[in-house]
């Protein structure tokens, strides 16, 4: 049976802006980016330029890590879920336009600022393998 991601750390993901997305080089270097995601059955979605240095570093290593997380003065109201899964970069197909569309109805400033198309952007999609949450 597939990870899938609890009910409070799925709810506080989708309710997120941003996150913050780890991958490797090729000579081991971290790279770490932020990104706009949405989730789609239990997977995770965001567009990147195909050329991305994200993109690259997906095509030869797929372990990622995303971090999403709100920040408080009062550190007792930490919240926040990492999670860890294998990514894989989608470049056209039905797929690619349900997270683009998702993505443009969460982001409605993406269609007109960045548009997502075929050729000059990608689509990767996370399949979460595990998480770790704190403060839900």
């Amino acid at each position: 049976m597939a990870y899938q991601l609890r009910g409070k750390e799925l709810a506080f993901i989708r309710g997120q802006r941003v996150a913050r997305l780890a991958t490797v080089g090729p000579t081991g270097e971290p790279h770490n980016v932020p990104v706009c995601t949405v989730a789609i059955g239990g997977k995770l979605f965001f567009a990147s330029e195909a050329a991305s240095r994200k993109v690259k570093n997906i095509r030869i290593n797929p372990r990622v890590a995303l971090a999403f997380d709100e920040y408080d003065e009062n550190w007792t109201k930490l919240r926040g879920v990492m999670v860890i899964g294998k990514a894989t970069v989608i470049e056209k197909g039905v797929t690619f336009h349900r997270a683009r569309l998702a993505l443009y109805r969460k982001y409605r400033q993406y269609r007109k600022m960045e548009p997502i198309k075929e050729g000059e952007s990608v689509i990767v999609q996370v399949v979460p393998e595990r998480s770790f949450a704190w403060g839900l």
